[in-house]
């Protein structure tokens, strides 16, 4: 399963990308407003560390949305653009892909039938939403699990970007799912680094490297 970074914060995404752990980026207008920078010079820095950067614009009818899909795609490197799951975005996504080969990531996907529509429409990515899921009391991880069952049944060739990740669980059960993409926030991937047995065994060593030392100056 490939890790992005869901965030626009040019500092969390550098320190996250020389982790050496993150395949790509998602962002989304809320990420974007919170920088207050010019958005094409932010999206400009952030591809440069080169690898899918997930932004969507702000057009609603299948028009807006290509011409605008053009234009963004035009801003960086290895741009990926997200589509919102409507009739107007999916009509957006069939003709982005099959005439201008520009890369998708359909977003707001709630349901197993959203899913199988926009991988029928040739997107990239296929964004569903677990944590919001998870809030109005249906288990999102079954139905992430669904998707991946019918994707590979079909042989369908979108992946599925787990997203809306609240907890490292949320990250855990998207890997076990078989989920190909895990967009992940930078604190939940920070706490991903933590477990109290490792924190208690390097106190420990350290301790014991002291004592090594301390028996060498001897």
């Amino acid at each position: 399963m490939k890790i992005f970074i869901d965030s626009a914060n040019i500092d969390e995404i550098r320190e996250a990308n020389e982790w050496g752990i993150i395949d790509g980026v998602t962002t989304n207008p809320s990420l974007i407003a919170r920088e207050k920078k010019d958005i094409k010079q932010l999206i400009w820095e952030i591809t440069e560390i080169n690898k899918p950067v997930s932004v969507e614009g702000s057009s609603k009818e299948a028009d807006g949305l290509i011409k605008e899909a053009g234009e963004i795609a035009g801003w960086g490197r290895n741009i990926v653009v997200k589509i919102p799951m409507t009739p107007e975005g999916i009509k957006a996504v069939t003709i982005l892909k099959n005439y201008h080969n520009i890369k998708t990531n359909m977003t707001l996907v709630f349901s197993v039938n959203q899913a199988l529509l926009a991988a029928m429409a040739g997107a990239t990515y296929v964004s569903l939403f677990v944590g919001r899921l998870d809030d109005t009391g249906v288990d999102g991880m079954q139905v992430v699990e669904d998707i991946i069952k019918i994707f590979n049944h079909y042989h369908l060739k979108s992946e599925v970007i787990v997203a809306s990740i609240r907890t490292p669980q949320h990250v855990t059960e998207a890997a076990i799912a078989g989920a190909h993409v895990a967009t992940v926030p930078f604190k939940i991937l920070e706490q991903m680094f933590n477990h109290p047995l490792t924190d208690a065994g390097i106190k420990k060593f350290t301790k014991d490297w002291e004592e090594i030392e301390k028996c060498a100056k001897k």
